[in-house]
């Protein structure tokens, strides 16, 4: 199925309520903090890092967002992973998808 920028933020929407649902049931001090509960459960890290690629406004800013998470090391997401889910975005074309990520996976 193909994502809309309006499914995009439907799915941010639903990301954010399951990292709160899992703060407000998680009763530790050691998870108090989003980048905690990131560290401690890496699904639900990576739901948030795809939310944050289908959230893109525009192709251009995909780069700046991977770069931007890698240097704070909360990236996990491979290149061919992020192709696979920008081209669900009905806005984007395959064809600009594939060549903005033409880049080496590190």
């Amino acid at each position: 199925s193909k994502f809309t920028a309006l499914g995009a933020i439907s799915l941010d929407s639903d990301v954010r309520y399951l990292v709160n649902y899992a703060k407000g049931h998680i009763d530790s001090p050691e998870i108090s903090s989003n980048v905690a509960l990131y560290s401690a459960c890496n699904p639900l890290a990576r739901m948030v890092q795809i939310s944050l690629l289908m959230n893109v406004d525009d192709l251009e800013d995909v780069l700046d967002l991977i770069a931007s998470s890698k240097r704070k090391g909360n990236w996990d997401i491979k290149l061919d992973d992020a192709k696979a889910l920008l081209s669900l975005r009905l806005e984007f074309e395959g064809r600009k998808v594939n060549e903005l990520l033409q880049v080496e996976d590190e």
